[in-house]
């Protein structure tokens, strides 16, 4: 049974201002299957839930004048997974035209193989071109806390990654506070005023220790 990696976190200075305007997707190459948030699916007019999404639908949504863009973007994200930045239009149901930046990374399962993309959408209507250039700037350099308060958050809740994003995005929107300065206290929290019970720790302790032998059944439960 394979895990994605988590999804990329969406700018953290800019990300809370931009409000439902940030949405997540991922791409499972095997499988030729997508995967969009409701934020995504609301960005092509479509209420959550309405439709499965296809790279013909996405494809039926691009704007006529960026179709190059779109076909390199649709090639980085089915061909080799590569990571990437595309900045276009979309079309949406209604025919209301969206600019949109879309960041993509590598998805991988847990023995690191590359399995897909993943990666999120950024609704460009009415912001700022600057905004948007410190979000692209800002992507790796402050992605790392944001990881891992993502991660605190699937352990502690058990949810996934794209669920823990979720959570995080909408704490920020809701307190009107950037998300990195947000993810760096939940993870001074998490890290000094949890106490984790003894009986947990010692789980932790075993499953930690015994990683190593659980790998090759894991593979086998892939095949």
């Amino acid at each position: 049974m394979r895990e994605a990696e988590p999804s990329p976190a969406a700018d953290p200075d800019t990300v809370a201002g931009l409000g439902e305007r940030v949405g997540s997707f991922r791409y499972f190459a095997d499988e030729a299957r997508w995967e969009w948030s409701d934020a995504v699916a609301q960005m092509h007019g479509y209420p959550p839930g309405e439709v499965e999404p296809t790279t013909e639908l996405l494809l039926s949504h691009k704007h006529p004048d960026d179709a190059a863009s779109v076909a390199l973007l649709i090639d980085a994200v089915t061909g080799e997974g590569r990571p990437f930045s595309s900045r276009h239009r979309i079309v949406d149901r209604h025919g209301t035209v969206r600019p949109v930046l879309v960041i993509g990374e590598r998805l991988r399962d847990d023995d690191g193989t590359v399995i897909g993309t993943q990666g999120l959408y950024l609704d460009l209507s009415n912001v700022a071109a600057g905004t948007v250039d410190a979000a692209i700037a800002d992507f790796t350099e402050h992605r790392a806390i944001i990881e891992q308060a993502k991660g605190m958050l699937m352990v502690t809740y058990g949810i996934p990654a794209e669920r823990a994003f979720d959570i995080l995005v909408w704490r920020s929107q809701d307190s009107n506070t950037k998300l990195r300065t947000l993810a760096t206290q939940v993870v001074a929290d998490f890290t000094t005023m949890l106490q984790i019970p003894g009986d947990i720790r010692e789980r932790a302790d075993h499953l930690l220790l015994t990683a190593h032998k659980r790998i090759g059944e894991r593979r086998r439960d892939g095949d």
